[in-house]
């Protein structure tokens, strides 16, 4: 009996299964690469987790899936994409500060949400999709400038600024 529950494999072939793990890990790496030489808080670990996580909830969507058919209960596979977009975003918000009238890492919560949906997509079989949202992630983050340098922009460090109007000092006092 226990013997039974160990070894009960997945609907989705092994080397599947490996492929799209392994193939989150990779994607999900690469957008988190960049993070981690910006030297944030998220960066290649977090990345990966977070696509990992969204690949093995898609997975487990379609054992779901599968499991069910010809059966009375009704199953919404949308609700996995719900359930991690709700997820990822409450820890992509939870990397966002605003501080001094500075608002950092969006940029950061912005890979992880990234980062999730290519999870899903490998854990899905979408490969396409996968590969092309990482590379197009990899073109922008490479060949967009940050906001390094530009007036208005945060002084230079790469925060955007959300300034208040000076006011203007009274000449009587």
């Amino acid at each position: 009996m226990i013997a039974e529950e160990l070894m009960r494999l997945p609907l989705v072939p092994l080397p599947i299964l490996a492929l799209r793990l392994i193939g989150a890990v990779v994607l999900c790496g690469l957008i988190g690469v960049e993070r981690e030489a910006q030297r944030q808080a998220a960066g290649l670990r977090t990345h990966i987790l977070v696509g990992l996580a969204a690949c093995l909830y898609a997975l487990i969507t379609t054992e779901i899936v599968a499991g069910a058919e010809g059966e009375l209960t009704r199953v919404d596979p949308l609700r996995i994409v719900e359930a991690v977009t709700g997820g990822v975003a409450f820890l992509a918000a939870g990397m966002i500060v605003f501080h001094n009238g500075q608002v950092r890492g969006l940029t950061t919560g912005a890979g992880m949400w990234l980062a999730a949906a290519v999870g899903l997509c490998t854990g899905l079989g979408l490969w396409v999709m996968a590969v092309a949202a990482t590379a197009l992630s990899l073109v922008v983050m490479a060949l967009l400038p940050s906001r390094h340098g530009r007036a208005g922009t945060g002084g230079g460090d790469g925060r955007l600024g959300l300034h208040q109007p000076q006011r203007e000092k009274d000449d009587a006092g």
